[in-house]
């Protein structure tokens, strides 16, 4: 079957968890269904759910049959044990010809090209396409329909499509998340359990309060987003341009699934026939009284605020399907004597003979403002990255400040940061001033591959940034493709698959060794509570100045800052911190060592420089040097590598 508009064709696309939720889904009035397989996919945690090899190649004979089509999700990161697997499953996949494959990792994209198959490519939302330029990078691969961003208003989604001709799906019903696509660790740091691997515990859904200025205020679920609702905008979604109407919910049940799609089948179907007579609210009340949460537009007409947030309590902890909670208020678990001596046995299984060794690693500092910079040059770090997101009160650094530090770096390399999110006025500033600077820096700090792909002309060195979330050496040699020099590690992966990525990629590679990382990445303005709220308590943040919002529960503190965009970036309340592994991952081959400085005083990050200056120095002394370190914030972290 298939809807047009003006045209335009019109696509209701509905999810099916299993196949028996499949073999009635198909009969409903849906244009589409995507679902998963037995392996690689986002939604591997529950018991039962997804479809075998069997029965996936006989739901696209289903769907075909009845002129509908089938998408497969195989939109998981893989670490390098998946890649033979997944090599594989694609080839199985190319054999019975679904409509398109939903993907995430970038590794995809070479294995498919190796293996010479032919099945269509759609980007998943978790690949966070939001300008442009990704768009056209992702058009160079064979991509042909993209997810939008969650955060991408129908505005902007219009103007895109218009220029690229891509077709754009876009979610119109179901769950949704405060935290930009794939721009969320915590739930890693906190339980090893990866969102981008489909095993969030959901720690946006805990109940928080705010702090502030000394004052507590009565938040309960800051973080917890309302489901999406598009019921009552379909006009407005095809006036976009948007080819796909896309509804969340693989883990529903079918009789929810069943009144949703036919409740927004009819709707479409219904403007399709009447545009000027259409009533957008017939049947919305059925909906409305079946809700799991509060409904919400999302950022379809802008930028919604603290609306966005559910107070339903259906919808702030649980499983629909059991009852059960996600998770419980989780802190950060501390550096153990007994877990750094098992990493340090398991790193020797991967270390390089001593004929082939490394050469000795690099230091590489991510700085916040001049006073860093400066400090940074004065203590011989090889490698400076003047942050693109800077963190309130600083602010981004000038075209004189970059000459300055350009013309005192000595020794030292100075790397232009970007913002994790650019769109078209970034990508004009970046443009400009690239274009217009006359003094030479080292090189560029890349967020996503549409700067990637924009600048690769420039011919300038590009490192890798946290938002490129590399967990495989296929992936490095895709985004090589497009200029990468040097790799940098998903703070995600456990130590036998960082172990692995390194001993694999055709770049080096650079880890993630102290600070407190940027897990939670929201357009949603956290601090918009304190100017809203009351306080009911008082009390003074116990690690960072009062003036810095921290989301508080009975384990801890987790400090959120605000950038010159008014994004916030949630970190870990404990440091990272890697220093008694030095030694060890030097040996298996870790070429540049990251401090992430931006949260620290300058005199913090320079006593944190000269730490690792003396464990890269002498090796041997790395875990003595630790044993002396007295942590700035809640104490000391291996992150993801506190996780078997």
């Amino acid at each position: 079957m298939a809807r047009y508009f003006n045209g335009k064709e019109i696509e209701l696309l509905a999810p099916a968890g299993t196949f028996e939720i499949f073999t009635t889904i198909v009969e409903t009035n849906c244009d589409a269904i995507y679902c998963g397989g037995p392996v690689l996919n986002m939604r591997m945690m529950r018991k039962g759910y997804n479809l075998t090899h069997e029965e996936l190649e006989r739901a696209i004979q289903i769907a075909h049959e009845k002129g509908k089509r089938v998408y497969i999700t195989v939109n998981n990161l893989f670490d390098e044990a998946d890649l033979e697997e997944a090599k594989t499953y694609l080839r199985f996949l190319d054999s019975i010809r679904p409509d398109a494959l939903i993907v995430q990792d970038m590794a995809i994209f070479p294995l498919i090209q190796e293996q010479e198959l032919t099945v269509p490519l759609h980007s998943s939302v978790m690949m966070n396409v939001h300008n442009l330029e990704m768009i056209k990078a992702l058009q160079t691969l064979g991509v042909t329909r993209i997810v939008a961003s969650r955060e991408m208003d129908l505005q902007t989604a219009k103007q895109l499509q218009a220029l690229t001709k891509m077709e754009f799906e876009y979610f119109v019903h179901g769950d949704m998340c405060t935290v930009h696509g794939a721009n969320c660790l915590f739930s890693s740091m906190l339980f090893g359990n990866s969102s981008n691997r489909g095993r969030c515990m959901k720690p946006c859904r805990w109940d928080y309060r705010v702090k502030k200025d000394g004052y507590v205020y009565p938040t309960e679920y800051p973080l917890a987003a309302k489901d999406m609702y598009m019921y009552e905008h379909i006009p407005e979604l095809i006036e976009a341009g948007i080819t796909s109407f896309k509804m969340e919910g693989r883990m529903r049940d079918a009789e929810f699934l069943v009144t949703l799609i036919n409740s927004y089948g009819d709707a479409i179907d219904r403007y399709i026939q009447d545009p000027i007579g259409f009533d957008r609210c017939k049947d919305k009340q059925s909906l409305f009284e079946n809700r799991k949460r509060d409904f919400s537009t999302g950022y379809a007409f802008g930028t919604p605020g603290l609306a966005y947030i559910n107070q339903r309590y259906e919808g702030t902890g649980k499983f629909y399907s059991t009852g059960k909670v996600f998770s419980t208020p989780t802190e950060e678990r501390e550096i153990r004597d007994q877990r750094i001596e098992a990493l340090q046995n398991a790193f020797q299984e991967y270390q390089y003979p001593s004929s082939s060794a490394k050469a000795k690693g690099e230091l590489c500092v991510r700085v916040n403002n001049q006073e860093q910079a400066e400090m940074a040059i004065a203590e011989g770090v090889e490698h400076i990255y003047l942050a693109g997101d800077v963190f309130l009160p600083d602010l981004p650094f000038t075209k004189e400040q970059i000459k300055h530090l350009v013309a005192i770096k000595g020794d030292s390399k100075i790397y232009l940061g970007m913002p994790r999110m650019m769109f078209g006025l970034q990508f004009d500033q970046y443009n400009h001033f690239l274009s217009t600077l006359d003094v030479e820096i080292d090189g560029l700090v890349a967020t996503n591959i549409g700067a990637m792909y924009t600048y690769k002309p420039y011919h300038l060195p590009m490192i890798g940034d946290l938002s490129l979330n590399l967990y495989n050496h296929k992936a490095i040699e895709l985004y090589q493709q497009f200029g990468l020099t040097r790799a940098f590690a998903s703070i995600e992966l456990k130590q036998k698959n960082l172990a692995e990525l390194i001993l694999h990629s055709p770049l080096p590679v650079e880890v993630l060794v102290h600070g407190t990382p940027v897990v939670m990445y929201l357009e949603h303005d956290l601090y918009a509570n304190t100017r809203v709220l009351e306080p009911i308590a008082q009390e003074d943040n116990k690690h960072v100045d009062n003036k810095y919002l921290v989301l508080l529960t009975d384990k801890g503190e987790n400090p959120v800052y605000c950038d010159q965009f008014g994004r916030n970036h949630l970190t870990t309340a404990k440091e990272l911190c890697l220093l008694p592994l030095v030694k060890d991952l030097l040996a298996v081959g870790v070429s540049h060592f990251r401090i992430e400085g931006a949260s620290y005083t300058t005199e913090q990050l320079q006593s944190i420089i000269r730490m690792y200056r003396e464990a890269l120095q002498q090796p041997q002394r790395s875990m003595h040097i630790y044993e002396r370190a007295i942590p700035v914030h809640a104490g000391y972290t291996l992150g993801t590598l506190s996780f078997d």
